[in-house]
């Protein structure tokens, strides 16, 4: 069945029935369809009966059926045969990049995490041999549902005519494009009818996004010139692979649904196959009162235990006799217990222990520091661009350091941290890590000092475990300007090592 003998109404397999022709090129033609027996939306191509590459695409197709990550467009039948060829996927709608960024760049971090959740789809795709080879921001979609989707896996380059002898390089570039079309709101390809401005360009080279759009952070701007620039700007090492992104961007937030406009409005959940339904409000709800027509009305004894009109009056009194003599207990035990405390203060109880429990008390305050990744053995800075990921109150981000082969840094160093500035002198009272439970092993060590020189920053404090989180209360709080976070032994962290803080606090009690 070849494209021109197609029209709407043109119901394949028994199942699908053609609706509107959404596109048609070079003897393709994408339609939106019905499946009838799941009642529901679904993309079909059909091809004419000439079409050069249809053993491929239908290849194509079917390798991309058997990827299981929920952020590539689903492929449901693939099939060729003499004049029924054709292939459907899953219907798609929502915003694309494209719609996104038509009235101005991203906020840098939703840039950089929408192109974070395409790169870790990308990378999924790799591990079967699949690339994308032609990501242009009409790929990217952020669905009415709240979630991502990576449009053409496979199939559009098929259909393009388009090749690469090293995919994941190509599709590394072309993540590197999309980020720096969403930071700048240009579009740095050779692609021309996309809608968006090109690039601007100053000496013969690409601008970089901080040069286009105030406001880009350093780092996203690093991550997009050694995706997007083969020749390393600025010295920098290309990547060379879609995992290398992922993993570049993995500490930024992953992508949440815009806020809805009023807060008295109900949630709203969307599913593809059975549109837009109300959900129940989170907050507890009433139970309804009864009515002559509810069962309970009808049934009182269900109820009530009672029997006859006094029967709840005789509970209630008993009921509330009861609750008055538990009151008179609990508020007699606890005098007893206080008057016990008062007179045993500082003598413990034999055969216990006391184990002061890491709180802050009303005598500090919390300071506000500078982090910077710390690594005076080695390069000088680790993971810079990550270190207010520390300080910034979310469990969602993180600093970390460079993965390494060894507990003991590859045998490059003997340590690497965080470096904490108070901006003054202070007696640091308390320092509380939360070092994230995704690893284990490893040993820290708390350092106070007044100069940020490894040497002048004395130990106040070691742990032996970098997992989940720890608390340090000094009795005799050391002075200093700096806290360092120093990492003597590596955690383990997805068959390497590295040191992870998802988030420090430190107090003071001047």
């Amino acid at each position: 069945m070849s494209s021109s003998a197609v029209e709407p109404g043109t119901k394949l397999a028994e199942r699908f029935r053609l609706e509107d022709r959404v596109h048609e090129s070079g003897g393709a033609t994408l339609w939106k369809a019905i499946d009838e027996v799941l009642a529901r939306p679904v993309a079909v191509h059909t091809f004419d009966a000439d079409f050069p590459r249809l053993s491929e695409v239908v290849t194509a197709a079917r390798v991309a059926s058997r990827l299981t990550d929920p952020r590539l467009t689903q492929v449901f039948d693939a099939t060729e045969d003499d004049g029924h060829s054709y292939v459907v996927s899953e219907w798609v709608s929502g915003e694309t990049l494209s719609d996104m960024i038509a009235a101005g760049p991203l906020e840098p971090e939703r840039a950089a995490a929408l192109v974070g959740e395409a790169a870790e789809a990308l990378a999924h795709a790799h591990e079967a041999s699949l690339g994308h080879l032609c990501l242009t921001p009409a790929h990217l979609v952020w669905t009415a549902g709240g979630t991502l989707k990576l449009l053409g896996l496979g199939i559009d380059a098929v259909l393009l005519d388009v090749t690469s002898d090293d995919p994941a390089r190509t599709d590394t570039e072309g993540l590197g494009r999309l980020l720096y079309a969403g930071l700048t709101g240009h579009w740095p390809g050779e692609e021309r009818d996309l809608g968006l401005s090109p690039a601007p360009v100053s000496d013969g080279h690409l601008c970089t996004p901080r040069q286009v759009t105030a406001g880009v952070p350093g780092y996203l701007d690093t991550i997009t010139c050694r995706a997007m620039l083969p020749e390393g700007k600025r010295g920098l090492t290309p990547f060379t692979t879609p995992a290398e992104v992922a993993e570049a961007l993995s500490s930024v937030p992953r992508p949440t649904p815009m806020p809805m406009p009023m807060a008295a409005m109900p949630s709203v959940t969307a599913s593809r196959s059975e549109g837009l339904r109300t959900a129940p409000s989170p907050h507890h709800p009433r139970p309804p009162a009864p009515s002559p027509h509810h069962p309970f009305s009808q049934h009182p004894t269900h109820l009530s235990h009672g029997r006859g009109p006094g029967g709840n009056g005789m509970i209630g009194k008993v009921a509330m006799t009861v609750v008055v003599l538990l009151v008179m207990v609990a508020v007699g035990f606890g005098a007893w217990t206080l008057g016990r405390s008062i007179g045993n203060a500082g003598t413990p109880t034999p055969g216990t222990t006391s184990t002061p429990t890491p709180t802050v008390t009303l005598a500090t305050r919390e300071m506000k520091p500078q982090p910077v990744g710390f690594d005076p053995l080695g390069d000088g800075e680790e993971r810079p661009e990550l270190a207010l990921n520390a300080v910034d109150g979310k469990s969602s981000t993180d600093w970390h350091s460079e993965s390494y082969e060894s507990v003991d840094f590859g045998r490059l160093k003997t340590g690497v941290g965080l470096l904490l500035d108070m901006g003054q002198q202070v007696p640091v009272r308390q320092v509380s890590v939360d070092f994230g439970g995704q690893s284990s092993g490893g040993s820290v060590e708390i350092r106070v000092g007044e100069t940020a020189d490894l040497g002048s920053l004395p130990v106040a404090h070691r742990f032996s475990d970098a997992t989940g989180k720890k608390s340090f209360i000094a009795e005799k709080p050391p002075e200093g300007r700096y806290v360092l976070v120093w990492f003597t032994r590596l955690p383990t962290y997805q068959g390497k090592f590295r040191g992870t803080i998802l988030d420090v606090k430190v107090f003071t009690t001047k």
